[in-house]
């Protein structure tokens, strides 16, 4: 395998491992035998196994400081206690504390040295910061004692995929996949290995089980239609690219893979215009792949940089050289939105002037506008867009926002309820749907969306909203228990 296709290999594998990092670095909480049931201590507060007991159901709580403490102060009374020790690194790496849960984990290996879990989540945690050389030999030891162990198979495969060793990555990716409970990222894994070592009917079933269960995974589809290209099936990759471009949303180096991908099936045009929406620059005369900007290299470079500041400067110079590029225009809105939306929204006011039909730099526009509160002018210029790019997700997404705080509840629902189709994990659509059925005085409905977003909001990423529904639930059920409210539409 070439260099090139190599680079997109490994980082398509450790996009790929993401989630599996975040599952092996929280092991459950009972998944560890205590070895001892028995209080040798009697009720005094210095009895280990209690405090270790206390610390695991203020660990499955969330209260993660809580169990530190009281893992720390078993830890104390009984220095040899691997457990303890064990799930105190646990947290200590939930916290971003990577130094103090190496060293947790490594004091765990020597407390037991034939337990497999230590060494496979240390070797996981070494390669989540890029340390591979070190956790290789953690993973095949945690491999010796348990040959079967998921984790380590699944971390040894990316380390070795990455390192260009594609048959030994296939080979325990596929071990790792014998699991019946294997995840996607595990399969998608297996088919980057597959691809890598030219198994492309291999890689192609992989990667048709993952979609099977996810139709829209970005990264599946992407590998997918690249497969599709390299068999010469270009009109079922083509299909692949198309439902792949929605879920970009500016993305750059999916945004450039898909480019390639609809360049080499032959879809020039398409190719353009995916490049154009996701700002992938060239230097004028250089490659067809990306818009061709006049510039130096090194200016072109710094364009492309994901650091904003460097980008702003690079673009700004860019523009002087291009004043009629709605491209760079469009590209300085998206930097300067958060920052300063009146010069946002400039930006893209020059773009939408220069291009009227682009639907993208329409959009840009919207979201600036709603940075910047005005959420008319916003509305009437999402109306546009969708009027003829109906599935625009950012256009519903940016019209949802303003929809609601214009109070304009029903329409927002409308909006909202079109985005949790499009994507059923988006927890906080379920808020606003909840909050809306709730000022319309529509109860039944509004409990129904509270419960669902309850149950699917992450307690670190919508902590607030999370307490708002918990104070509001207890009132909204007598409220609905005393027949308060619009009754919901049985037809509904």
């Amino acid at each position: 395998m070439n260099d090139s296709l190599l680079r997109v290999f490994s980082s398509g594998a450790r996009a790929a491992m993401l989630p599996i990092l975040a599952v092996c670095l929280s092991v459950s909480l009972w998944s560890i035998g205590m070895g001892q049931s028995e209080d040798a201590f009697g009720d005094t507060g210095a009895d280990p196994v209690k405090l270790f007991e206390r610390g695991q159901n203020a660990h499955g709580r969330g209260d993660l400081i809580k169990a530190l403490e009281l893992y720390d102060e078993a830890i104390k009374v009984r220095p040899e206690f691997a457990e303890a020790e064990f799930q105190r690194a646990n947290i200590l790496t939930t916290l971003n504390r990577m130094a103090d849960a190496e060293a947790g984990f490594r004091r765990t290996i020597e407390l037991r040295k034939n337990w497999v879990l230590p060494y496979a989540v240390l070797g996981a945690l070494l390669t989540r910061i890029d340390r591979d050389k070190e956790a290789e030999p953690l993973l095949r030891q945690a491999l010796k004692l348990d040959g079967s162990n998921d984790v380590a198979l699944t971390m040894l495969a990316d380390i070795r995929l990455r390192a260009g060793d594609s048959k030994e990555a296939v080979n325990l990716a596929r071990r790792a996949t014998a699991n019946k409970d294997a995840s996607l990222a595990t399969w998608l894994l297996r088919a980057l290995a597959e691809r890598a070592a030219g198994d492309h009917t291999g890689a192609l079933a992989s990667l048709d089980h993952v979609l099977a269960v996810e139709p829209l995974h970005l990264t599946a589809l992407i590998e997918r239609a690249e497969a599709r290209v390299a068999n010469g099936n270009k009109d079922l990759a083509i299909q692949d690219l198309a439902a792949a471009e929605p879920l970009i949303k500016g993305e750059r180096v999916s945004a450039s893979r898909v480019a390639a991908a609809y360049e080499l099936a032959g879809k020039t045009e398409e190719a353009r215009r995916v490049a154009e929406s996701a700002g992938i620059l060239k230097p004028a005369g250089g490659p067809t792949d990306g818009i061709k900007v006049v510039g130096a290299p090194e200016e072109i470079e710094a364009a492309n940089s994901e650091d904003f500041e460097t980008s702003r400067k690079a673009l700004e110079a860019l523009l002087i050289k291009n004043p009629n590029s709605a491209m760079l225009l469009a590209r300085l809105g998206t930097v300067y939105r958060k920052t300063d939306p009146a010069r946002s929204l400039d930006y893209y006011r020059r773009a939408v002037e220069i291009e009227p039909k682009n639907a993208d730099y329409a959009t840009g526009y919207s979201s600036a506008l709603v940075q910047a509160r005005r959420f008319p002018d916003a509305v009437v210029v999402l109306r546009r867009v969708l009027a003829v790019v109906p599935d625009n997700y950012a256009a519903h997404a940016n019209l949802a926002t303003a929809l609601y705080a214009l109070k304009q509840y029903p329409a927002a629902l409308s909006e909202y309820q079109w985005l949790v189709k499009s994507r059923p994990d988006l927890a906080i659509a379920y808020y606003f749907i909840a909050t809306s059925h709730d000022y319309l005085g529509e109860y039944e409905q509004a409990l129904e969306a509270y419960e669902t977003f309850v149950s699917r909001a992450d307690p670190k990423t919508n902590q607030l909203e999370i307490e708002k529904v918990n104070l509001r639930l207890p009132m909204l059920r007598r409220q609905i228990k005393l027949g308060e409210g619009v009754k919901r539409n049985r037809k509904d």
